[in-house]
């Protein structure tokens, strides 16, 4: 028969490598949260960074619309003028015609009967020609007897007269227009000067 072999069993370190695998666990927790901590940190760091562009991104998107709208606010406007003022430099040339058919009206002096005729047809004409002025807004200037202003009425000479206030337009040598709200021409005046003033 064989000897017997005594086999001893330790039981003592099976209890300390539990205890070890108990710490092991223990560190490794502790290790995975101090990793988890870690990555929540980058995480809140990340989305904050991403918060602050994401409001930075808004800004500009605020601040492109307002300039969009300011932009198509702006081309209206534009628009709306061309078509207001598209005719002026054609009105403009017109100004003259205007001009020589009040003077041929102006003028005539209606003893014959030819001379009666042709005024009438210049007098048809040229209230044609005002009817289309209205139509695309161009209106004169009323001068005689407004206080003269720079704006619209050019001084050609003064008077010197008691019968109207100084710096007042006493005759119109030249009529001004205006379209819309813009100035054509001006008026061509003459403008009233105090003798009082003057003499003394």
């Amino acid at each position: 028969m064989a000897a017997k072999k005594k086999i001893k069993i330790e039981t003592e370190p099976e209890e300390t490598s539990d205890k070890n695998r108990v710490s092991e666990k223990n560190n490794s927790g502790e290790e995975k949260k101090e990793a988890n901590g870690d990555q929540l940190k980058e995480i809140q760091a990340e989305l904050e960074t991403e918060k602050q562009e994401a409001k930075e991104t808004y800004d500009r998107f605020l601040r492109v619309s307002a300039e969009f709208e300011n932009y198509k606010k702006r081309s209206a406007r534009e628009m709306d003028d061309l078509r207001k003022y598209a005719n002026q430099s054609l009105i403009v040339e017109m100004l003259a015609v205007v001009d020589n058919l009040e003077r041929a009206l102006s003028s005539s002096n209606g003893s014959s009967s030819n001379d009666k005729c042709m005024a009438d047809g210049v007098n048809l004409t040229l209230k044609e020609i005002l009817k289309v002025f209205k139509k695309f807004n161009v209106k004169p200037i009323e001068s005689i007897g407004q206080p003269f202003d720079p704006n619209f009425h050019q001084a050609m000479m003064q008077e010197e007269t008691d019968d109207y206030p100084e710096n007042t337009v006493i005759t119109e040598l030249q009529k001004g227009y205006m379209i819309h709200d813009r100035l054509l021409r001006p008026s061509m005046v003459v403008v009233a000067a105090s003798k009082t003033k003057n003499t003394g």
